[in-house]
């Protein structure tokens, strides 16, 4: 009995242990699942009732909010800092280029105000940018995932930073480099690629490849962009043919040599990535899965902490 016991102790102990090594795994930098249980626990519901009464009026939004996740977390991480407004001796990151077509910033104000009529202080932006996101994809037919909470919103948001945005004519190669430098691999790279399952890419971002005869491009699909193209630099084609709904459609395009982007359709020429997008193209499920855990990966990059970062009271402003 006395050797019984002895074995349960020691049971108990390492299954003691193995949960505290998985809270510390969900913990990281701070984050955690239940950030909000006491402080908030409404949170995640405002911000899902916000994300779905938006998109239900206007369901192309589901594309701007995790465009803009992205553009946030790759650059400086995911702090909020795409959401600051410029100031007079400041221009900011949403003001670049590269971020001049993002939409959906009045669902984190009205997400914000909500919940700041409801918990005031306690809920930062960025945890607010990094849950829209995630219910837009549930919203358009993708997976839901779990993220850890916690982020703290940035205090900096400069112009020049967002030269380390992604171009879309990386090929492959600098595609898997540029996310490598952050952790991801090639895998991340096509899942995460995949989010173009939603959405519009302009004419002036594609319009190179028209030029320059790229024969990656499917002869009819050409003439397809040539005539989005006609209408101007800032006419839009859709990323693919189910652009609102959040499927693997987008890879079954690029086997047809029909990606709107240099930047999507290498991911197939390349010998690299060709068989991970051709599995997705296969298997929705596959890639359901494996974009959830890029996804989660993306939102904790850089993430702030108190000494770093604060809960601003407004997304668009310093406190």
């Amino acid at each position: 009995m006395g050797d019984n016991k002895m074995v349960m102790a020691n049971l108990l102990s390492v299954i003691m242990l193995m949960h505290a090594i998985v809270a510390l795994s969900s913990n990281v930098r701070g984050l955690s699942k239940n950030y909000y249980m006491k402080s908030c626990p409404t949170a995640e519901q405002i911000v899902k009732n916000s994300v779905n009464n938006a998109l239900q009026a206007d369901p192309t939004l589901a594309a701007g909010l995790i465009r803009m996740l992205f553009h946030d977390c790759f650059i400086e991480g995911c702090d909020a800092s795409i959401l600051l407004d410029s100031t007079n001796d400041n221009t900011a990151e949403k003001d670049s280029p590269g971020n001049l077509s993002l939409r959906g910033y009045e669902i984190i104000d009205d997400t914000k105000q909500e919940i700041e009529n409801t918990c005031p202080g306690v809920v930062s932006c960025a945890d607010i940018l990094a849950m829209a996101a995630r219910d837009a994809v549930f919203w358009a037919g993708g997976p839901f995932y779990q993220i850890p909470k916690g982020r703290f919103d940035g205090k900096r948001s400069k112009i020049e930073d967002t030269k380390n945005l992604l171009p879309p004519s990386f090929n492959a190669s600098q595609l898997i480099q540029a996310f490598g430098q952050r952790g991801f691999s090639p895998k991340d790279v096509v899942a995460l690629s995949g989010a173009h399952t939603l959405g519009v890419a302009r004419c002036s971002s594609f319009k190179a490849r028209l030029i320059t005869l790229d024969s990656s491009v499917d002869s009819s699909f050409a003439n397809t962009l040539s005539k989005t193209c006609s209408a101007g630099d800032n006419a839009e084609q859709p990323l693919d043919a189910t652009r609102n709904d959040f499927d693997n459609a987008y890879f079954n395009a690029l086997q047809m040599k029909s990606g709107v982007l240099f930047s999507d359709q290498a991911l197939f020429n390349s010998p690299v990535t060709r068989n991970l997008v051709n599995g997705y193209a296969l298997n929705q499920t596959k890639f359901f899965f494996d974009f959830q855990k890029a996804m989660r990966k993306m939102s904790k990059l850089n993430v702030k902490n108190s000494s770093q970062g604060e809960v601003r009271k407004h997304c668009r402003c310093l406190n």
